[in-house]
């Protein structure tokens, strides 16, 4: 059987992904949440936008913790109230904000590991073709 090298370069154009589950729902048969594909010259980009977006939970999350733990203007009841009302809000904010970071925290992990799987194996092909040429 002849080496191909054309098949093993158009395999290595396009990435897939799996998507992590989302935490909120029983996963399916298959354990994920779906996936995508795109060319490998572009996963640096969508891990950039992924740790962006991470960046920006990280800073909403300082900003859901301040709501989550409000404390009453006044010591009447209406600010009893009031504070009573807001803080359920809040750590309902909190605590999604938190689930979302660890879905983007485990989707960059697995573009990363889709990164990596990319690197070694145009390694191992450079290297195998290499060692065609030499034969």
């Amino acid at each position: 059987m002849a080496y191909d090298s054309n098949a093993e370069q158009n395999r290595q154009e396009k990435v897939t992904v799996s998507a992590p589950a989302n935490p909120d729902k029983p996963s399916s048969a298959s354990g994920g949440g779906g996936g995508f594909t795109f060319d490998k010259d572009k996963i640096d980009g969508i891990i950039k936008k992924w740790t962006d977006l991470q960046a920006e939970l990280k800073r909403d999350y300082a900003d859901a913790n301040l709501m989550a733990n409000v404390k009453a203007p006044g010591k009447e009841f209406a600010s009893g109230d009031w504070e009573k009302l807001a803080n359920p809000s809040g750590k309902a904010f909190l605590e999604q904000n938190q689930k979302m970071q660890d879905y983007v925290k485990n989707y960059i992990d697995q573009l990363t590991a889709a990164k990596q799987k990319i690197t070694t194996n145009e390694a191992e092909t450079q290297a195998s073709l290499n060692k065609h040429k030499a034969v």
